[in-house]
């Protein structure tokens, strides 16, 4: 595998990775802007660029054996990292490395991030338990990891379900759920969410989008800064 991979939009360099995670995942990059402070709204970036390029994986491969090779890649990564040696050239493994070193959330969730993607690797629909196992470990754990890294007090399990709210909300009308269950399963994830403290609470709010996106309403760039906002005041999602 080349370790000189680059995004899907030509980043190539850590100064790109926050205007790519802008252009493809622009809830989460929303909802980093809320985080106090350039050096953890740097680390949400990180994260979720490296998240993005695990995601990337089994779309991008042009056969699931493929698509394995590259998420083999990103774990030596992530061994490298945690062998405190040289790490790849590559700007989302170097931003995940000044991350990493400065942050240290445990080695085994950002290995979760990856093994939760091997269920993409199936051609199977999803039933709502896989469902609801791949937006506990994809979503969920992103911003378990997160909220660490905002405030080390916070509840995680709090952060956890409400990553996974928002990761049930993208893929409700994707993955054929039944929508009664799936739209319970979001309620309750969304209620469990609420122990989150103010201080990690960007690790959160995109959830405050998950209703809208699993109504299939499309995306408004205000209409989302107003709704993050609003969560953001009143601390819930």
């Amino acid at each position: 595998m080349n370790p000189e991979m680059t995004d899907e939009t030509g980043a190539t360099d850590p100064g790109d990775l926050e205007a790519s995670l802008q252009r493809t995942d622009p809830d989460r990059w929303l909802s980093s802007r809320f985080a106090a402070g350039a050096p953890s709204r740097k680390a949400l970036v990180a994260l979720y660029a490296f998240d993005n390029e695990l995601a990337r994986a089994p779309r991008a491969a042009s056969n699931p054996l493929v698509a394995e090779m590259r998420l083999a890649w990103w774990r030596e990564v992530l061994s490298e990292i945690a062998s405190g040696g040289a790490v790849r050239r590559h700007p989302v493994a170097l931003a995940l490395a000044g991350m990493v070193r400065t942050h240290r959330p445990g080695p085994d969730l950002l290995d979760g991030l990856i093994d939760a993607r091997l269920r993409e690797l199936d051609p199977r629909p999803m039933t709502l338990d896989e469902a609801l196992a791949w937006a506990e470990g994809t979503g969920g754990t992103c911003a378990r990891i997160a909220a660490l890294i905002l405030d080390p007090q916070s509840d995680p399990d709090a952060a956890a379900a409400g990553g996974s709210a928002w990761s049930i909300g993208r893929l409700i009308l994707t993955a054929g759920l039944a929508p009664e269950a799936a739209q319970e399963a979001l309620d309750t994830r969304l209620a469990a969410a609420r122990g989150v403290s103010a201080a990690a609470f960007p690790a959160i709010a995109h959830a405050a989008l998950a209703r809208a996106r699993a109504q299939g309403r499309r995306p408004s760039a205000l209409g989302d800064r107003l709704r993050l906002m609003r969560a953001v005041l009143a601390g819930r999602v």
